[in-house]
């Protein structure tokens, strides 16, 4: 099956074979989860247990997952893509980075989107919040080119993502809005789920049958 990924692999060798691309992408993945991170903290984080915050600041999360993801790639660095080493535990972490990267970026444009009016034209709520989340979609699609996935890890991202807008909806722990987010985000954010679990199938080559979870 032809796979779908819209970064060239000429261009992914580049940043994910070279040690000075590799190492800006885990370090700028982390300063990103950071820098987010402090955002919700003037947002209410504070009075969110620290077990959800990883439901709660979601952005967040997603760029430190696609820190862990790019940071498994340094012992392979200076080797070409094709020798990256390739397991069961490693498609399951490529796979959910993969997914919580694009389904966020989805999430951030529908949301926003769902409340224009209360963010545009601000130049940073609206165009830098969205523009900042579109990288999150060109790092999701470095990754299929050094990564392979299985059905279970296909699997497990859809279930870790429904689950986390589950836990958004019901226990009001999506993040911060400027408007109420009421049943349409709520149904929105399951097609974002599942569109970006489609997206990783799609892009991602299939660990061998022998192998798969």
């Amino acid at each position: 099956m032809r796979r779908f990924n819209p970064i060239p692999r000429r261009y992914a060798r580049e940043y994910l074979e070279a040690a000075p691309t590799l190492v800006w992408l885990v370090a700028g993945s982390l300063g990103i989860g950071v820098i987010g991170l402090r955002w919700y903290v003037d947002r209410g984080l504070a009075s969110v247990s620290t077990f959800a915050w990883p439901v709660f600041a979601d952005s967040p999360a997603a760029a430190v997952l696609g820190a862990l993801a790019f940071a498994t790639l340094l012992p392979a660095l200076g080797r070409p893509l094709e020798t990256v080493p390739i397991n069961r535990p490693l498609a399951y972490l490529h796979t959910l980075a993969f997914v919580w990267l694009v389904e966020t970026a989805l999430w951030t444009a529908v949301a926003l989107n769902l409340g224009f009016g209360a963010y545009f034209p601000d130049p940073f709520a609206y165009f830098g919040v969205i523009g900042s989340h579109l990288a999150f979609v060109a790092a999701a699609y470095l990754l299929p080119h050094a990564a392979r996935t299985t059905r279970g890890a296909l699997a497990f991202a859809l279930a870790c993502t429904l689950a986390n807008d589950i836990t958004d909806y019901v226990f009001g722990l999506h993040p911060p809005l400027r408007y109420d987010p009421g049943v349409g985000l709520a149904v929105a954010s399951i097609g974002t789920s599942v569109l970006a679990v489609l997206l990783a199938a799609l892009a991602f080559e299939r660990i061998g049958d022998e192998t798969a979870a």
